[in-house]
């Protein structure tokens, strides 16, 4: 094996690693957007308001196990605003 395959198969290994955590991040977040919107049903304040909980819980840096309750939680104190 001469220097350059090992190059090539360096590259390439990190190439996919970091595709894999890109594809991971993006279905991650994915799946917190659809939680947050499945929590406003179709009302558009709610899922507006939802949003920014989810944002919110972001950068709170709400941990994976504790989101739902979180979303659930922010869900159950919104009050349309008329």
């Amino acid at each position: 094996m001469s220097y350059s395959d090992i190059a090539i198969m360096a590259i390439v290994s990190i190439t996919g690693f970091y595709f894999h955590w890109w594809l991971y991040v993006r279905i991650k977040r994915w799946i917190n957007h659809d939680l947050a919107l499945s929590l406003a049903g179709d009302d558009a304040g709610k899922r507006a308001y939802m949003l920014e909980q989810l944002e919110l819980a972001n950068k709170n840096k709400v941990k994976k196990a504790e989101l739902a309750d979180w979303l659930k939680a922010a869900a159950e104190r919104y009050s349309p605003t008329a």
